[in-house]
């Protein structure tokens, strides 16, 4: 979906397809026929914008087979689905019974790490639409936490530094631009906007920037406007924002907020819970051991890094932190000039969900999504963004 910014430039928004699990080339073109078409359909667009994801097998047999990638070019365009970002975060197995701490890795003190996000560049250049020339990647914020050291820290930024090099090759090569966004997430090296500041800044590269993560932010209780303006100071560009919000219990203490939140702590994903403190942010690594331990105070709201559903909030006594990603996107996009121009709604967590949350197949996920997107469009056109045909 394509928009119109009062200052003439175009703002694109798409939905991440990390939420139709897929290893394969023939399970993203499967991905594109089941899932992606229906969505635009009931969004009744003749175009939609999606942020592929493409797995580590599915990106190498594209890479190469010059024919392959010529067929997903056409069966993009035929479906009415156009690229222009692409979630290189998860490497494979993203759609495991278990993924957990595995999401991490390789990071970027790997060579495979490089490689593959090399890969992904090379097809994002060639799949992007005939009159765009510019594409943007997230990844992971460089690893998690532990263990994380100098050497490894050097590794990294040598790693970027490489990158970056390789992306101004591309763009001299074939006329498209593509950036990189680190993605801040609870638990990594780089957990905030601010822990970004000084890696990037080793790096010092216009093509190496942030993704914002708008679940991610707030479950670091980061605020908007502090995260954003410390990144302009510093020059950090915002490659891209993923519009998300994070599970938000004001309560904690309760018996009854405590039990809600346990239908929640389920086996496929890590759920980092966060709660400020006086003393600063605490937290756990997942959201089971915030309930049975006594690893984090409960008199002040936590939050837990889980996708809820954007157009649906968890009943109460829990809620979402939608309001912290309507003030990013105001932020981002609501001024003279976008600070960003690639929006990606990411909801992956549908299947995770409690059972009776759940979609029960194809339509019901179908008509999920849409209207997460619609949301987002109307978040849009509220800030005086025009939606484009």
């Amino acid at each position: 979906m394509r928009f119109r910014h009062p200052d003439g430039s175009t703002v694109h928004l798409a939905y991440c397809t990390n939420v139709h699990p897929a290893e394969t080339l023939d399970g993203v073109l499967a991905q594109l026929r089941d899932h992606c078409e229906p969505v635009r359909k009931r969004l009744g667009r003749d175009r939609i914008g999606i942020g592929l994801w493409l797995a580590k097998d599915a990106a190498r047999a594209l890479v190469t087979d010059p024919a392959a990638l010529r067929g997903l070019r056409t069966e993009l365009d035929r479906r009415g689905l156009e690229v222009v970002t692409l979630n290189g975060f998860p490497y494979e197995g993203f759609g495991a019974e278990q993924v957990k701490y595995r999401v991490y890795k390789p990071d970027w003190t790997d060579p495979e790490r490089l490689t593959h996000t090399t890969d992904l560049a090379r097809l994002l250049a060639a799949l992007l639409p005939d009159d765009v020339t510019e594409g943007t990647i997230s990844t992971l914020p460089l690893a998690w936490r532990t263990p994380f050291d100098d050497l490894r820290a050097e590794a990294a930024r040598t790693a970027l530094t490489a990158l970056a090099q390789r992306l101004d090759a591309l763009a001299e090569l074939t006329g498209r631009s593509i950036r990189i966004g680190l993605e801040p997430e609870p638990g990594c090296t780089v957990e905030t906007t601010a822990d970004a500041i000084a890696p990037l800044t080793a790096v010092g590269h216009d093509r190496i920037g942030v993704c914002v993560d708008t679940c991610h932010l707030a479950t670091s209780f980061e605020a908007p406007g502090d995260a954003l303006d410390a990144l302009a100071a510093a020059g950090i560009p915002v490659v891209k924002s993923q519009l998300s919000a994070a599970l938000h219990a004001e309560h904690p203490h309760l018996p009854g907020v405590r039990e809600a939140l346990a239908a929640f702590d389920e086996p496929r994903f890590l759920h980092q819970t966060r709660t400020l403190t006086r003393a600063g942010l605490r937290g756990t690594d997942d959201l089971g051991e915030a309930l049975t331990t006594d690893a984090l105070p409960d008199t002040a709201p936590w939050r837990a890094h889980f996708h809820v559903p954007l157009h649906a909030a968890p009943a109460p006594p829990l809620t979402s932190t939608l309001p912290v990603l309507q003030d990013v996107l105001t932020r981002l996009v609501g001024g003279p000039v976008p600070l960003t121009r690639h929006l990606e709604v990411e909801t992956y967590t549908w299947q995770a969900l409690p059972p009776a949350l759940r979609p029960r197949g194809r339509p019901q996920l179908a008509e999920g999504i849409a209207a997460e997107l619609a949301l987002a469009r109307d978040l849009l056109t509220d800030l005086g963004l025009k939606e484009l045909p």
